[in-house]
């Protein structure tokens, strides 16, 4: 899989601020480090499409993904409240409408990942479930 890295200013001061800030449906995702086992915090924005809630990597196979597929669950933090979820990979062929509606409600900011690696199996996707509930 492919991977986009992000530039310098938006790792070192978009990040941070949108995780302080939590503005435009951003939230946190934190996720135990695959090789640490320590927490790790990157902002995300979760989409909703029906009743299911899903994780989309405009950057493609970044080290959250890697970490999440490696944990299976982690936990998003909206205004200081956090949710302890379960995770499952979407299959590629089952992405296309997931990630449209990703950028539809990312906005802007991700066109340019999505001009560089166009094909839906370079972003995984996740669907989200609550600890405790079932898909």
């Amino acid at each position: 899989m492919a991977y986009l890295k992000p530039p310098p200013l938006t790792r070192h001061v978009a990040n941070p601020l949108a995780m302080r800030l939590g503005g435009r449906g951003v939230a946190t995702l934190t996720v135990t480090g695959r090789r640490t086992g320590r927490p790790r915090k990157v902002p995300v924005i979760p989409v909703d499409i029906g009743e299911k809630h899903y994780l989309v990597s405009p950057y493609g196979e970044s080290d959250w993904v890697r970490n999440l597929r490696a944990a299976g669950r982690g936990a998003l933090s909206r205004k200081g409240h956090a949710e302890n979820f379960n995770a499952s990979e979407v299959p590629p062929e089952q992405r296309e409408a997931i990630i449209a509606r990703y950028r539809a409600v990312a906005g802007h900011s991700v066109d340019r990942c999505f001009a560089q690696m166009p094909a839906p199996a370079d972003h995984p996707v996740f669907q989200v479930v609550r600890a405790g509930q079932t898909t």
